[in-house]
């Protein structure tokens, strides 16, 4: 089968000539989907963009060719792209809110993409609107189609952005991140669509994602980049299973398993730089495998096997040792068997809707409880209930044997120290015109704990717990990575000494080496400082890691709650199942892999 996309020798550098991307060269067949994972900052989003022939803002495409069919994309004006993107290459980006206008309903959004590139109106267009809402399983009903994007789900909105996206059957279509922060059910829906799309209308895609998992069930074929590199390419369950190259290895030893609570073992230090990188190879500093042969020189990207390379010296000798670590029993601390909070018939509105119906849950003394279900379920309203952050709820809520007040402000101090709350996005939480130092610091003079040179000495010892050296505390938001704004964010929430911490998908949108760094540092705290949390998400395996009990929401009820090994290797309640078996398993899409193993097309060269 012809290649339907031939990236070659790909070069992207900033604008005074440093390199960003390097030597990347793949091919894409007609209906295939090939994932590009890595960590942030490995250059992923960078060339998936070139794809289309574009660089952000301060860089520039400095060399090599993007062929899709026998079209050399980068030799092409700014008016034949604008005219070849949205036709012949589509993108869709991780927030859906980025590709829909606001202001527009999404039929009128839809007409304009197709009168954009196949011109003319009437009939046709209709025809086609509807034949593309009803691909991606959404209603063709006129009266949907005068919704605005305010009006439908995230992962409504994400598959509206796919119509809009496979509206023109393009060649090629590039997908960055669509799923992160969707839950289970509505990531499925999504995944299943995009896998459906390409194959019947033979669109090559490539998919850009951090999330392992989510690539394995759904590609092909994955290529592993590191520092504006490719260090590893082949079949994902190969890649996944015989990983060649130290630093796939240790990606996939941070994925949690679904299968069974296992520790998450991290990747210590940082990815160079560009300017910063290292002669040899870049993933040498932190590298459990270095020689000094790694400094030397660059390795090629080296074949290990049929359709498998790894740029690594010592490949041979990294594939039999892969995932030696993996599957170690993870270390939970025990509960103490006394309850520090206690949710008794809770009741939540929006104003006249009622959200929360008759929430009952106990927190034990060291606990961590997961709290897990689709979007809208109620889980961020309990936990912003407990906060005292969402107010209008009724019931009964105690700390210990003290009656909480419905709001933040209405506690008192000591409750409010007692539980801290860490938000999902460390990007809004932290003030950017405040240093790292007075941002942690500030819940020391809120509770009248510290001031002064005591207060700046517990600063620097919190950020010490927290994997974070003293010297971050002179350092502003925008100059830290999104793992070291989250440790931040829990370095703040720490330092008041509270017994609660309430976690609202922490980890949502971090790479997973990070996210495994987040959750073992939770899981160390929690069993110094014999900690309780609530710790929402969206994401099953990883509740397997951190939590000895889950508690699952639907519709804002409790449907299933009980231990987290016993509630997700047996679920009892249809919901439950449904989640589990929406959930992307690396054991579950290499398995299928191999399944359909035979029915690999073979790419000509």
């Amino acid at each position: 089968m012809p290649a339907a996309v031939s990236v070659r020798n790909l070069q992207i550098e900033t604008t005074s000539g440093v390199p960003v991307v390097m030597d990347v060269s793949f091919q894409i067949a007609p209906g295939e989907v090939l994932g590009v994972v890595g960590e942030s900052g490995s250059g992923k989003t960078t060339v998936g963009l070139a794809l289309l022939g574009h660089a952000r803002r301060g860089l520039r495409i400095a060399g090599g060719e993007v062929l899709v069919g026998d079209q050399d994309i980068l030799m092409l004006d700014v008016e034949h792209l604008r005219r070849l993107r949205g036709s012949t290459v589509s993108y869709v980006p991780q927030d859906p809110a980025s590709s829909l206008n606001p202001a527009l309903r999404i039929g009128i959004q839809l007409r304009e993409v197709l009168q954009a590139h196949a011109g003319g109106r009437g009939r046709d267009h209709d025809e086609r609107i509807a034949e593309t809402m009803r691909e991606v399983a959404l209603s063709d009903d006129p009266t949907y189609l005068r919704r605005y994007p305010h009006e439908l789900s995230g992962g409504q909105q994400q598959r509206v952005g796919l119509a809009m996206a496979f509206a023109n059957r393009p060649r090629l279509i590039v997908l960055d991140e669509p799923t992160t922060g969707l839950d289970v059910t509505t990531q499925a829906t999504v995944l299943s669509t995009v896998r459906e799309l390409a194959a019947a209308h033979n669109v090559a895609a490539l998919y850009v994602s951090h999330d392992l998992a989510v690539v394995a069930a759904l590609a092909r074929r994955v290529a592993v980049m590191y520092a504006g590199r490719v260090v590893e390419f082949g079949f994902a369950e190969e890649l996944f299973e015989s990983s060649a190259h130290p630093y796939t290895q240790r990606l996939v030893g941070a994925i949690p398993r679904l299968t069974g609570g296992r520790s998450l073992l991290g990747i210590p230090g940082h990815a160079p730089s560009p300017g910063r990188r290292p002669p040899g190879c870049a993933f040498a500093p932190r590298c459990t495998m270095h020689i000094p042969e790694c400094d030397a020189q660059i390795p090629p990207l080296s074949p290990v096997g049929p359709e498998h390379s790894a740029r690594c010296i010592r490949a041979v000798e990294v594939m039999p040792q892969t995932q030696a670590r993996a599957g170690d029993p993870v270390d939970v601390a025990p509960a103490a068997g006394s309850a520090v909070l206690t949710l008794e018939n809770v009741v939540a509105r929006y104003g006249k809707v009622e959200v929360l119906h008759s929430i009952n849950l106990q927190l034990e003394h060291h606990e961590c409880l997961a709290v897990v279900g689709e979007s809208g379920s109620g889980k961020t309203t309990t936990a912003r209930s407990i906060a005292g952050l969402h107010r209008d709820w009724t019931g009964s809520i105690r700390l210990g044997d003290k009656e909480l007040e419905t709001s933040a402000r209405s506690r008192s101090t000591e409750s409010r120290r007692q539980i801290q709350y860490i938000f999902q996005n460390p990007y809004g939480s932290l003030n950017p015109r405040k240093t790292v130092g007075e941002t942690v610091g500030q819940p020391l003079a809120v509770f009248g704990i510290a001031k002064g040179r005591e207060a700046d000495h517990r600063v620097g010892l919190m950020l010490e717990q927290v994997s974070l050296s003293a010297a971050y505390a002179r350092r502003y938001p925008d100059q830290l990575s999104g793992g070291e704004r989250q440790r931040v964010a829990i370095a703040r929430a720490l330092i008041s000494s509270p017994s609660i911490l309430v976690c609202d998908e922490v980890t949502s949108a971090l790479d997973v080496s990070v996210q495994a760094a987040i959750v073992e540092l939770l899981g160390q705290l929690q069993r110094d400082l014999g900690l309780s949390m609530v710790f929402v998400t969206h994401n099953l395996p990883l509740v397997r890691s951190i939590a000895q009990k889950v508690v699952v929401l639907s519709e804002g009820s409790i449907v299933e709650y009980g231990e987290t090994a016993q509630v997700l290797a047996d679920p009892q309640q249809p919901y439950t199942q449904q989640l589990i078996a929406h959930t992307p398993s690396l054991e579950t899409a290499t398995a299928e892999a191999r399944v359909g193993e035979q029915r690999r097309p073979v790419i000509e060269r």
